[in-house]
């Protein structure tokens, strides 16, 4: 299902979590830090940036965390396998042409940018964009979907 809106952070909210979705704004090289190394993805305008929050929680830190990726361009730690650090992280993030969701991931451990970790009410999304379209799919009608304003028009 295709959504779009006038503002442009996209909130999909299920029972007990939700995603941010937005597009990236201009080209820069997204800095990974692993346990053994460091390396640059290209991100290109249009791109997405995906914030998932698989146990819900405020929106707002979710906001500021888009916001630090897609706007400042902060690094994305990811942490090694078994890492006691994952299970109290609250919000992951993901920036590629095309997410999926996934909840057999566990959060914060994986770089591949293709995926994000994700309830499982909000398992199986393909997050993509199409034209000005940001594309969900499939999109359960248990899902709520709407468009709130960025951090920066808050």
């Amino acid at each position: 299902m295709n959504v779009s809106g006038c503002d442009d952070v996209l909130l999909v909210k299920g029972t007990h979590s939700f995603l941010l979705v937005a597009s990236v704004r201009e080209n820069f090289a997204l800095c990974i830090e692993a346990s053994h190394e460091e390396y640059y993805q290209g991100v290109h305008a249009g791109d997405l940036v995906v914030v998932s929050a698989p146990e819900a929680g405020p929106v707002e830190p979710a906001l500021m965390l888009l916001e630090l990726v897609r706007t400042y361009h902060l690094p994305l730690v990811v942490l090694p396998r078994h890492h006691p650090g994952s299970k109290r992280i609250p919000y992951v993030v993901s920036v590629a042409p095309v997410i999926q969701t996934s909840c057999s991931i566990v959060r914060g451990t994986h770089p591949e940018q293709h995926l994000v970790c994700s309830s499982d009410e909000l398992a199986g999304l393909t997050v993509s964009r199409t034209g000005s379209d940001i594309t969900i799919s499939p999109l359960p009608a248990t899902l709520t979907r709407e468009w709130i304003k960025s951090i920066e028009h808050r």
